[in-house]
């Protein structure tokens, strides 16, 4: 089963990503439609963001997007690929440190770390953390196609983290989406779009620890199969704070920056994904703390 599955992966990343793209759309609505769960939280994070029903419709498609085209990001031939805002990926390498860089659950997040290690892999690699698949061979399959020159993955757990700390202290560049609910005792309450969501504080410590500039990236997906336009930012939250070593303050000011990157394109955001649930052990109407489980990133 697992080898058919693999084939079936290599025969669609042979597709042209225009077809993938109106396949994944009819998936993505398939899915609403056949999914009571799926269509109310893709309706209700929606509604709770204060953006309209037709931006929820067009993230139904969008989502299908998401999963069809990444047969062609993994195994495929390259797609286009065009920049917006990359002096600012130019000056933060010139601080001389390595680079943290933020992306939510917006666009195709897979074709940003692509995209800087095809540019800017050689002069800087980048690590970017992944959870790994409950499936055995979804796992080998991510980590054959996402290991790639100037690209390199590390697992969400301890070693993993250390793995993105020994990175970022030896002047490369890590990934993170900092919108991904983390386990118990590794994050922080912090509103996001109005509602109190459990917030990694992994991104605000690597940041302090190995004194490295964070910059926004997310990947844009063009309509028609056209390819992706790669979107930078720098961070700066609040246009006159840097980012917090307080971490419930600094958990705000990243929701923040994400939620702005969101406000930019708001169709392709993954609102299906759970981002208010509580992690096992986390309560959902208090602060959680910072256990003696966070990894020391000092």
């Amino acid at each position: 089963m697992n080898q058919l599955i693999r084939l079936i992966f290599v025969f669609l990343s042979k597709w042209p990503l225009p077809l993938l793209h109106a396949v994944g759309w009819l998936l993505g609505w398939a899915s609403f439609l056949l999914s009571g769960r799926y269509r109310r939280r893709l309706l209700d994070h929606v509604r709770q963001a204060g953006f309209s029903r037709r931006v929820a419709l067009a993230a139904v498609g969008e989502g299908g997007k998401m999963v069809a085209e990444l047969p062609r990001l993994w195994l495929g031939a390259p797609v286009k690929v065009g920049w917006e805002g990359a002096a600012v990926i130019e000056a933060a390498h010139a601080h001389g440190t390595g680079v943290l860089y933020l992306t939510p659950h917006l666009g195709c997040f897979e074709i940003t770390a692509q995209a800087l290690a095809e540019r800017f892999g050689a002069d800087m690699p980048i690590t970017v953390l992944y959870r790994p698949s409950r499936q055995p061979w979804m796992s080998e399959l991510i980590a054959t196609a996402r290991n790639r020159p100037g690209l390199h993955t590390a697992p969400t757990t301890l070693a993993g983290v250390k793995q993105l700390i020994k990175a970022l202290k030896s002047g490369q560049a890590v990934g993170l989406l900092p919108d991904q609910v983390p386990p118990e005792g590794q994050g922080v309450w912090a509103p996001f779009f109005g509602r109190e969501a459990y917030t990694m504080t992994l991104s605000a410590r690597l940041v302090h620890s190995a004194k490295a500039p964070a910059v926004l990236i997310w990947g844009e997906r063009l309509s028609w199969g056209r390819g992706f336009l790669v979107h930078v930012r720098p961070f700066d939250p609040t246009h006159s704070a840097p980012l917090s070593t307080d971490m419930t303050v600094a958990a705000r000011q990243i929701n923040q920056a994400m939620e702005a990157l969101v406000r930019e394109c708001p169709a392709q955001y993954l609102w299906s994904y759970a981002r208010y649930k509580a992690p096992p052990g986390a309560s959902a109407t208090a602060t959680a703390p910072v256990s003696n489980r966070q990894p020391d990133v000092s």
